[in-house]
């Protein structure tokens, strides 16, 4: 089946070009069958991969296609390399895809139908290159498709392209993400001096023979793309500005494909990052402060939108935290846990959304429980996954992250699990929010209220299905041992020593889930007693301001990067260009003009004139011949 793993990207690459192509011409049916059919397809593709790797004695497959460059004896080959962890992210990025395929056909029916067929267009290429991200044999392969996934993002955040908010938005992903690309280019150039080769399996065989310093400053430089795609400080910004997209678009960006691609490219680099302790511990401090920033900033957020996105890259934090301590599969279990209930929150906020007529801030809501049942009560199971609530399963996840960080260093684990308190209780103020309590929007609003279509309830329900069920491929070893099948099954492409979590005794397991969950619960308790019975409508004042504006931290990049870049721009344009490049080439121009104006005066028509310079000019030339002799010293004298 591994041979034919060139058809996973092919397929979406084939509903790109006929839904581009196509866009004025095919109707919107048509347009949604093909863009949901050609991931449909890629999907069935992938499970039959999956189920070939996961075979006991399988041995990772490179499938060369062509080769991409050649010279002489350097060679890159575009390649395919079909292993546990390509297999295992092909099945969420389908899986997860295709539901925001069917529920997009629902969403975004409202659309006129060229616009539509741009979207589905948009959304087959990204998870065409979402999917040549995790398939490539290379890093410059990997790079491809790291790329078309930006590209493709910045299309769908500024899909709405009259709003020029929208394109800002667009416009700032763009850009933060080209950032960190520039990091990964200079690592993927590294490895290519060093070992004259980028294929996965050659630079990890001879990964040995780096030094201390290129291991580390080429584990330092991908990070720093991975911070990039995966917004982690300094690069995390865009990723609320991108909730500027169709919300469909949200779920896809943040929950199964973009921004997991950074922890894609670290765990495919295991090898690598094992040899550099000193950038595991940068990606732990970094994920981990990015982890508890985001999820203070949501603690006061009122799109209901922000409040996700913030919450995504605060799980994101987490997830790197998990690689930063060496718990690689508990980052690649929490990638694949949070694709469930995320691209669910996502999906469920869209159905909110859908329902009040655009409305995205949740003080405008409240009491749609009844009105929307099925959206209600997957989104509670949504929100009870993410806060870590056994048996969902966000709880075993997180708890494996957690368990490591407290292996690996103590303080690491308690900001973690004040983290973990902290997003149960934003989570919840946002259910209680929306779905409990009396309706506090206009009373036209509370007359459309319904529940969504079942193009969009469908989906709802399996990943919520999903989010109760995932956590059971990664059951601790202290419920049972050799439970944790994921571990098992990931195990070929990942260093073994290290997995620290599993050093800690069976009790203190117990111990440090009995903590999280602990408080969790508080957290849950406090959030319903306090939001629903008085729901936070004032404006935040305080330190409460200080969140609700994200601790400013836009702000300080306008002032200390922004502003001073527009300030040189200005200054290179209106003094150097204008007046020093323009004036010089501007006073040629001008010279010239002026020389020509008198030189024109010559030419009066008066043919007396004419034969008097003819009669100088005949003067001229005789004396020249005739006297050149003793013209010659003077000439000499002159030319010194």
């Amino acid at each position: 089946m591994s041979k034919f793993v060139y058809l996973v990207p092919l397929f979406p690459l084939i509903g790109f070009l006929i839904n581009g192509l196509g866009r004025k011409s095919l109707s919107k049916s048509l347009i949604g069958l093909i863009g949901s059919a050609v991931i449909l397809a890629s999907f069935a593709v992938s499970l039959g991969i999956f189920f070939q790797v996961k075979q006991e004695g399988f041995q990772p497959q490179v499938i060369h296609l062509f080769d991409f460059i050649k010279v002489q004896s350097f060679n890159i080959p575009f390649a395919f390399q079909v292993d546990q962890l390509s297999s295992l992210f092909l099945l969420i990025i389908t899986g997860v895809g295709f539901l925001i395929h069917v529920y997009s056909t629902s969403y975004m029916h409202n659309e006129e139908p060229q616009h539509y067929g741009r979207y589905f267009a948009y959304l087959n290429l990204f998870v065409f290159s979402m999917l040549l991200l995790v398939l490539g044999a290379n890093y410059v392969i990997m790079f491809i498709g790291w790329e078309g996934v930006g590209l493709c993002s910045y299309l769908l955040i500024g899909f709405w392209f009259k709003n020029n908010n929208y394109n800002y938005a667009a416009r700032k992903a763009f850009v933060m993400n080209r950032i960190g690309d520039v990091g990964f280019l200079l690592a993927v150039f590294w490895i290519l001096a060093k070992l004259g080769t980028v294929s996965y399996g050659d630079v990890f065989a001879r990964a040995s023979t780096f030094s201390t310093f290129d291991v580390t400053a080429i584990t330092m430089l991908l990070f720093v793309g991975a911070m990039g795609k995966s917004a982690q400080i300094p690069l995390y910004t865009w990723l609320p500005d991108a909730m500027a997209g169709p919300t469909p678009v949200s779920a896809l960006i943040h929950a199964a494909t973009m921004v997991t691609a950074g922890i894609y490219m670290i765990v495919r680099s295991n090898v690598l990052y094992t040899m550099a302790p000193t950038t595991m511990t940068v990606v732990a401090v970094v994920g981990l402060a990015t982890a508890f920033l985001a999820a203070t900033i949501a603690l006061k957020q009122n799109d209901i939108k922000k409040v996700l996105a913030y919450s995504t890259v605060s799980q994101l934090g987490y997830m790197f935290l998990g690689l930063g301590v060496g718990a690689y599969t508990g980052a690649v279990f929490h990638v694949m846990t949070h694709a469930f209930f995320k691209a669910l929150l996502f999906l469920g906020a869209g159905s909110v959304i859908h329902a009040m007529g655009n409305e995205q801030d949740i003080r405008s809501m409240g009491g749609l429980k009844k009105y929307m049942p099925i959206t209600h009560i997957t989104f509670l199971l949504a929100c009870l996954a993410i806060a870590g609530i056994p048996p969902f399963s966000g709880f075993f996840s997180k708890d494996e992250i957690l368990a490591a960080a407290y292996e690996h260093n103590k303080v690491l684990w308690l900001i973690g699990a004040i983290t973990a308190g902290l997003t149960a209780f934003y989570m919840f103020r946002l259910y209680v929010m929306t779905f409990l309590g009396g309706f506090r929007g206009t009373h036209d609003q509370e007359h459309h209220l319904h529940e969504s279509p079942s193009a969009m309830t469908i989906p709802l329900i399996i990943l919520a299905v999903l989010s109760v069920v995932g956590g059971f491929v990664g059951i601790p070893e202290a419920f049972a041992h050799n439970a944790h099948a994921l571990e098992h099954f990931l195990s070929p492409v990942i260093v073994k020593s290290t997995e620290t979590a599993h050093a800690l005794d069976t009790g203190t397991e117990y111990m440090l889930m009995a903590i999280s969950v602990g408080l969790a619960v508080i957290a849950i308790i406090y959030a319903w007693t306090r939001f629903s019975k008085k729901p936070e409508i004032a404006e935040a004042e305080g330190a409460g301001k200080l969140l609700a504006n994200k601790w400013y931290v836009d702000e300080l990049y306008d002032k200390v990067i922004a502003n001073p870049l527009v300030a040189l721009g200005g200054f290179l344009k209106n003094v150097i260009e204008k007046s020093g490049i323009d004036g010089i080439v501007n006073g040629v121009g001008r010279g010239v003009n002026y020389a020509g104006r008198q030189m024109r005066l010559m030419q009066s028509g008066q043919v007396g004139n004419y034969i008097l310079l003819m009669v100088l000019s005949m003067v001229l030339m005789i004396i020249l011949v005739f006297y050149g002799n003793n013209l010659n010293p003077v000439l000499k004298y002159f030319s010194k």
